[in-house]
Order: structure tokens, then C-alpha cells, then sequence
């Protein structure tokens, strides 16, 4: 029987503790291996085990959100035991069957997070407490990230997060309980700062148009650290409200500014709507201190370029992944998403399925669901197969440490879907750091919480 059976609320659990819940009369919990069963938030019980997608369908970012659940649909299938197996066939080292999740067959509730922090919170508590989800996953902010990391923290639920790119989500604001996989903005830095030194020199002037919440901050200062290395001015920078729609007003200012690069640290239709005015605005025609001027994207995905037609051709950015890579594990997630959906997944589809096999599996190899051991699992795992190299689930702050892409707009694409092109792989030791540089703490992982 759990502690709100025996009418005690979540927050008067989480307040009390277990001290104060033995002095109620309530019995102490034991964890012991044999004990966990009876004594974790939303442990199943049943023969399915239920996992929280908390995906934007509407707002800046939907686009991102619908692949996202497009992607978590098929990973469950997969988990099922139906369709092809995708990449349960190629994950190394793996403990997945294909018969669901220790036995129990995968469910699946959503909520649509609409790309924003307070709704995104709201809908993750009520899978949890509502639907019993054992964990949670998805989003395409890093502000929803950061706020749902928190709140499954609190709650004792593993958050596997979707897209996010923000440093804050595995540095500052990491949780022991929240896990990336996606690739952050210090990386791109790294990776994207020698590719535009070689392509447009150092001696260049950037203007800096940034969405004005968690990613966009730390994009911008990571693009500034790299491009000021390279001898590069940062003439100025900008914040934007998330979801603007009409950007002229932070255009207009940009072709008086002596810049003769123009960073847009935008994503999703935003990232779309701002490189198609700049375009409007003749920007990609003119010439600014005796240099052609440059517009560059530090997070490009396939989404977006395709939005924006032939205005990315030649605009260079970094990627989580590409579906077009020919690694064994890109070309089976590949073959698989397009049978299903006919057309290739995007970034943020590969991640948030590849979150999904990687929970299942820690779930698999802990042999329990009991949250802090399937912590365990993950922290420190290094696996293959995936599509982005040899991956370290970083124990210290729970980043996966992988090769990062440099990309541009393909130039002359050869379908609709050919919107991109991989300029150069950069191995996972030259983005590598230390995590401290972030700080943060990860804070307990035992005991769990009854939510």
C-alpha cells in the first residue's frame, strides 16, 4: 500500500520524510533489493509499464514535436516486438528482447507541453499522478527541459529529455534524476568555430539575434567564446521573445550595425520566420566592410531547413545527427521511421527514440524499475550503435558524450528532403570538457520518492 493510500499527499511526503511518515504510524520503508517493489512512485504493478510523453504539438517548436512523437510511437512499437526492431537490432552492448520492458508491454500517455515551461510542468504531473507514468520524456526547449528536470526530480521520476541544447540542463540545473542525450551549445561552439574561421576568416564583425530564454543565452555565449577566439567583434546582441513571428524590427537594426555576420541563435519556425526576413532583407546580398555578409545558424535541424527552402543553401550550423549518415545504427532508424512515416526522421525524432531504447534498457540490465538503480545503469554506460559513435552516458552530469556535425544548406539538393549536408564529424574527444565548468549538482538519488 502506498503512503497516499493511506492519505498522505506527495508534498506531505516529500515534507514530512520518512522520519516524520514512522511517526504517523505509517511503517518505514525498506530498501533492501527485495523491498522495492511495493515502495516507489508509480512502480507497475500490472502487466504494462507506462511511459509520459510531454511533446509541443502546438506553439514555435511543433513541428519538432510532432516528429518527436512520431518517433516515440515507433520506439514502442519496437519495444513491442513489432515492425522491424529498428535499433534494438543494432544497440551494443543490450539487455532488450523485444517483449516490452522486463515482461511488462510499453503504454504511452502524452500531453502537449506548447513550449512552455508552467504548461509543460502541469502536464508531466498529471501523467505521473493521473496516468502512473514511470517515467518521462520529450520536449523541444530547454526551458521546458530544465523545469520538467526539476519537477521529476522532486517526484522521483526519471526524465529522459528530448531536444534540449541549453549548457544549463546537464551543467547548472542538472538533476540526478534528468538524462541527455542531445548534444549542447558549448559543443557546437567547438565544433562550428574553426569551420567559420576557415570559411570567413578572422577578422569579422557578428550581430547576435538570441531567444531570449535558457538556450538562447547560453548559445549566444557559447558562440561568442568561439568566434572571439578566432579574433571575431561581437558588435552587438539581441534578445528575442520565443514565438515572434515578425522579426524586422530586430532586422532592420542589424544593417547599421558595421556587422558583417548576423548569428541567429533561433530555433524551430522562429529560426525559420528570422533567416527568411534576413533573406527579405537582402542581407545574403550585401557587402559590409569589404567582406560578403554571412548569416549563421549555430543549431540547425532537418525541420527547419526544409521551412526554409532555399534560404539555408550555404548557411553553416551544427547537428545532434543526420538521418543520411551510413553508419549501421543512422541507416536502420533510417529505413525503419521512413517505412513507417514515408520520409526521413529529423534530429529530433533520432534522439527522443533512441531515450526511449536507452531507459528500456537500463530498466533491462537493473533488472527493476526502482528509479536509483536504473540511474545507475546509466551513469557511466557507454553503448554503440545509436548513429553517433561510441556514446558515454557521463556519470558526473549525465550528458552523453558523442561526435557532433557540422552541417550546411545543401546547395543543390537533389529532393525535398536533402536539405543538409555533413561538412565535417567532430569526434567526441574534441568536444569533450570538463563538467565543472557548468557547475550544478546532481543532488540524491536514494531513497526515491513517493509521489
Amino acid at each position: 500500500m502506498t503512503l497516499l493510500k493511506r492519505g498522505l499527499s506527495r508534498r506531505k511526503v516529500l515534507q514530512t520524510g520518512v522520519a516524520g511518515v514512522v511517526g504517523a504510524g505509517v511503517a518505514p520503508m525498506m530498501f533492501t533489493k527485495g523491498a522495492w517493489a511495493q515502495e516507489f512512485c508509480n512502480n507497475p504493478t500490472g502487466d504494462t509499464v507506462t511511459i509520459g510523453l510531454n511533446v509541443p504539438l502546438t506553439g514555435a517548436y511543433a513541428e519538432e514535436g510532432a516528429d518527436e512523437l512520431r518517433a516515440y510511437q515507433l520506439a514502442v512499437k519496437h519495444l513491442n516486438g513489432e515492425g522491424d526492431g529498428g535499433l534494438l537490432n543494432v544497440l551494443t552492448p543490450t539487455a532488450l528482447t523485444g517483449k516490452g520492458i522486463l515482461g511488462k508491454k510499453v503504454a504511452y500517455v502524452t500531453s502537449d507541453s506548447q513550449t512552455k515551461a508552467d504548461v509543460a510542468r502541469a502536464g508531466a504531473t498529471r501523467m505521473i499522478e493521473r496516468d502512473g507514468a514511470l517515467m518521462i520524456t520529450g520536449g523541444s526547449s530547454s526551458g521546458v527541459a530544465v523545469a520538467v528536470q526539476g519537477l521529476c526530480q522532486e517526484m522521483g521520476i526519471i526524465f529522459m529529455a528530448g531536444l534540449t541544447h541549453s549548457n544549463d540542463t546537464t551543467g547548472k540545473d542538472k538533476r540526478r534524476y534528468g538524462f541527455r542525450h542531445f548534444f549542447n551549445a558549448y559543443q557546437s561552439g567547438v565544433a562550428l568555430g574553426p569551420v567559420l574561421g576557415q570559411e570567413y576568416g578572422n577578422d569579422r564583425k557578428a550581430y547576435h539575434l538570441t531567444a531570449d530564454y535558457t538556450w538562447g543565452w547560453t548559445q549566444e555565449e557559447s558562440m561568442k567564446n568561439a568566434t572571439e577566439a578566432l579574433g571575431w567583434e561581437t558588435t552587438a546582441a539581441v534578445r528575442t521573445p520565443l514565438g515572434a513571428g515578425d522579426f524586422s524590427q530586430f532586422l532592420t537594426p542589424v544593417l547599421n550595425s558595421g556587422a558583417d555576420v548576423l548569428v541567429l541563435n533561433h530555433y524551430g519556425n522562429d529560426m525559420v520566420n528570422s533567416l527568411t526576413q534576413a533573406v527579405q532583407f537582402g542581407m545574403r546580398e550585401r557587402e559590409v566592410n569589404g567582406k560578403k555578409f554571412e548569416i549563421v545558424v549555430p543549431l540547425i535541424s532537418e525541420l527547419m531547413a526544409k521551412g526554409a527552402g532555399p534560404n539555408i543553401k550555404g548557411i553553416y550550423g551544427t547537428s545532434n545527427w543526420h538521418w543520411n549518415l551510413q553508419d549501421p545504427g543512422t541507416v536502420a532508424f533510417t529505413k525503419s521511421f521512413g517505412a513507417e512515416y514515408g520520409a526521413p526522421p529529423s534530429q529530433a525524432a533520432h534522439t527522443c527514440y533512441v531515450q526511449t531504447l536507452l531507459y528500456a534498457d537500463a530498466c533491462e540490465r537493473a533488472g527493476t524499475f526502482y528509479p536509483p538503480e536504473v540511474i545507475k545503469a546509466l551513469e557511466g554506460h557507454e553503448f554503440d550503435g545509436m548513429g553517433n559513435g561510441r556514446t558515454l552516458y557521463r556519470a558526473e552530469d549525465h550528458q552523453c558524450m558523442k561526435d557532433v556535425l557540422v552541417v550546411k544548406g545543401s546547395e543543390n539538393p537533389t529532393s525535398e528532403y536533402d536539405v543538409l549536408e555533413v561538412v565535417q564529424v567532430v569526434g567526441r574527444d574534441a568536444v569533450d570538457y570538463d563538467p565543472a565548468i557548468f557547475g550544478g549538482d546532481l543532488g540524491p538519488a536514494e531513497p526515491a520518492p513517493i509521489c
